[in-house]
């Protein structure tokens, strides 16, 4: 590293981001880090709003290093992301986007755990501002994450501090071609490919803005983007990770938050042959990714609407739906040993739905119940024996 290599490059793909740019800029130039260890790549996306002019204006008087490009308006976030990160120096970036901003502390706290703990990617606890914001990931803080068995999966935002090393070495860039989850395919590469996930939980390092004129950077439109984002990173997912419990695991994001949402109460108020469409965009990568522990993880009515997807099953589908948007509760059935929840076509020869579609997550199983029947019946035979034995 020479000596004027700054720690942190914040990279701003900006497009349309004003009043809330200026906010954005202002909390780069408070960080507690030092204008001297930072600098701002800054991608005017062809804004037509003073945007542009904003930047330039900011980069001439700010004791941030600043460098502006100003392009012609590219669709979405990944390409001016990816012009900044070509222009980056720092050992770290940070992608900020122009509507939100950062906490005093943040760069700082988030490249000190960086250099503490080794990792390639930190997280730093985000708020939402008029929007929600993910809270499941921020209950503490650790240096080195399980990134198949915490909740860091579901947070694949790009608004956190990278290692440029490791998207240089690997040459990582967002997918210019998703409509939809460039952000998620990215930070999910660097997450496998890189040393190590940290969590900053004690501080807040970013604030998620929602904008009131309901102007994002982001371009998306219709379902098969969604459809194109969850085979993405199904793909990304199996590439990285052989079969078995580690990869069922990561593979819940994309089944739970990306493509299950497809196939909910939208599908009521959707033309059946947007149902059609979206059931033969799914069936594929059912049948090249929907395994059974990756089945038995979900909740029973999540797991049964995928089956129907699986095996065709449209009209079933809906009658599930409704039932469920009806407000109905299903009978709990127990069949030798284990425990169903009777919805819709359980045990419909007609149909052909496979028991274990039904099954709730997490019954005791035949062995289960086998041990405490037979703890019962000991129980019951001690009690006899207590009641039969004469008094002193």
């Amino acid at each position: 590293m020479t000596e004027n290599t700054p720690d942190v490059s914040v990279i701003i793909g900006a497009y349309e981001a004003m009043p809330y740019l200026v906010k954005c800029l202002d909390s780069v130039e408070a960080q507690t880090l030092g204008a001297d260890r930072i600098e701002i790549v800054a991608v005017d996306d062809g804004s037509t709003d003073g945007t542009g002019e904003y930047l330039e204006q900011f980069a001439a008087r700010s004791k941030v290093p600043t460098r502006v490009v100003r392009q012609a308006n590219s669709g979405g976030p990944s390409g001016p992301r990816n012009t900044g990160l070509a222009l980056a120096r720092g050992r770290y970036v940070f992608f900020l986007d122009a509507d939100d901003h950062f906490g005093e502390e943040a760069l700082e706290r988030l490249v000190a755990m960086a250099d503490r703990a080794g990792t390639d990617v930190v997280l730093g606890r985000t708020v939402g501002v008029n929007r929600n914001a993910a809270k499941s990931m921020w209950k503490q803080t650790v240096e080195r994450a399980d990134i198949h068995r915490s909740n860091v999966k579901y947070t694949l935002s790009a608004q956190k501090l990278f290692r440029r090393d490791l998207l240089v070495r690997h040459g990582m860039r967002f997918d210019e071609k998703l409509r939809t989850g460039e952000d998620a395919l990215f930070t999910l590469e660097a997450y496998l490919r890189g040393n190590g996930v940290s969590v900053v939980a004690d501080y807040t390092c970013y604030y998620l803005v929602g904008r009131e004129d309901g102007k994002h950077l982001t371009k998306t439109g219709g379902y098969v983007p969604r459809f194109d984002s969850a085979r993405a990173l199904m793909e990304l997912i199996a590439a990285h990770e052989p079969p078995g419990e580690r990869r069922d695991l990561l593979m819940m994001r994309p089944f739970t938050i990306t493509l299950l949402p497809q196939f909910g109460p939208v599908v009521l108020r959707q033309p059946r042959d947007v149902l059609l469409a979206k059931m033969a965009l799914g069936a594929p990568l059912m049948a090249a990714h929907w395994t059974p522990g990756l089945a038995k993880r979900l909740k029973t009515e999540e797991r049964l609407r995928l089956t129907c997807v699986a095996m065709d099953l449209p009209d079933a589908l809906v009658d599930v739906l409704t039932f469920l948007q009806d407000g109905h509760r299903p009978e709990r059935v127990r069949r030798r040993g284990r425990e169903y929840l009777a919805y819709p076509h359980f045990r419909d020869p007609a149909v052909g739905i496979p028991d274990t579609a039904y099954e709730v997550r997490g019954a005791p199983g035949p062995l289960t119940v086998a041990r405490r029947r037979a703890r019962r019946l000991a129980g019951g035979v001690l009690r006899r024996l207590r009641r039969a034995r004469p008094a002193p």
